[in-house]
């Protein structure tokens, strides 16, 4: 998968931000909305696709369309770049295959020492107890 191809897919969209700001806000348009259409990727396998859209399904609209928006930042142009790391640290994480969990037992002395230890804890505890005098 190559970066740069993936980014050139992408299309960025400017919108105003919202909340404190002063006479600025209502000016300029800094927040960015970011949209990836999965679907027509030409960058992605069949394989990466199918991978995505499981792994990435709640994050994707019905028409399976990635959107992300950013406005952390005054600047349009942060903005743009730190919605771009956050596109491919999601589209990285998608495509992580989980390795399978492989059944382990306990070793033996494992074990053993497990068993000792209940056993050493069982006697404590019956020390704790009253004697039973009646013979």
């Amino acid at each position: 998968m190559n970066t740069e191809n993936l980014i050139k897919e992408l299309s960025f969209k400017a919108i105003r931000s919202g909340g404190a700001g002063g006479q600025h806000v209502n000016k300029v348009s800094s927040k960015i909305e970011l949209t990836f259409d999965l679907e027509n990727s030409s960058e992605l396998t069949d394989e990466q696709k199918q991978l995505l859209l499981n792994k990435i399904a709640n994050r994707l609209t019905k028409e399976n369309v990635l959107i992300l928006f950013c406005d952390e930042s005054r600047s349009q142009h942060k903005n743009k770049e730190i919605a771009i790391k956050r596109f491919l640290e999601v589209i990285k994480n998608g495509l992580k295959k989980v390795k399978p969990r492989k059944a382990t037992k306990p070793s033996k002395s494992a074990i053993r020492k497990r068993l000792k230890s209940k056993k050493k804890l069982s006697q404590k505890k019956t020390n704790r107890q009253k004697p039973d005098l009646e013979l």
